[in-house]
């Protein structure tokens, strides 16, 4: 989890010469599902938020949330916001003593289009969570399971489908919020 954190801190200071190759490694501010039914994407909010933070106080002048469009219907409504998700959070993050923003995660859409595996880019965090899109229910992500975050920014998911299938390998790219590369 740390590895990855001070990966994430080290390509984005490096990010002004490299914008091509962050491109090739994050999806950076939207996403499109594997289906092509809805994209995610991260939206400004229109007022600073003051946050305790680790060694100081500081103000997020323009904080971004999750959104999803929808591309059957043409809408788009709010997926993780500020306003629910620190407190929220704060429930499965018990050893962590300050506040989370929405942007603080790499998202990882999962295969099913459904879950988004959340793994902290910049905070030191101990556990991931796990997002259900279709029922919009936070959870702790079961580190046990198959997902594996390979020393990248990629998570790689290897296995049988099923019996008759052969064994095969997703890497997934994860979704970050450009607040974290500026």
């Amino acid at each position: 989890m740390r590895l990855l954190s001070l990966l994430l801190i080290f390509v984005f200071y490096f990010s002004s010469s490299i914008s091509k190759e962050i491109e090739d490694i994050f999806f950076v501010g939207k996403m499109v599902s594997y289906n092509k039914n809805f994209t995610l994407y991260f939206k400004t909010r229109e007022k600073a938020i003051l946050a305790r933070g680790e060694n100081f106080n500081y103000v997020t002048d323009y904080p971004q949330d999750l959104y999803i469009y929808d591309h059957k219907s043409k809408t788009d409504q709010s997926l993780i916001s500020y306003e629910w998700f620190p407190q929220r959070a704060k429930v499965f993050l018990t050893d962590y003593d300050f506040p989370v923003f929405p942007e603080d995660f790499a998202y990882y859409l999962l295969n099913d289009n459904n879950t988004l595996v959340m793994v902290s880019a910049i905070k030191n965090l101990s556990k991931n969570l796990q997002f259900d899109i279709k029922n919009k229910e936070l959870k702790l992500h079961n580190d046990l399971g198959k997902l594996n975050f390979i020393i990248s920014s990629f998570a790689k998911n290897c296995g049988y489908a099923s019996l008759n299938d052969k064994y095969k390998c997703n890497l997934y790219k994860p979704l970050i919020s450009n607040n974290l590369i500026n």
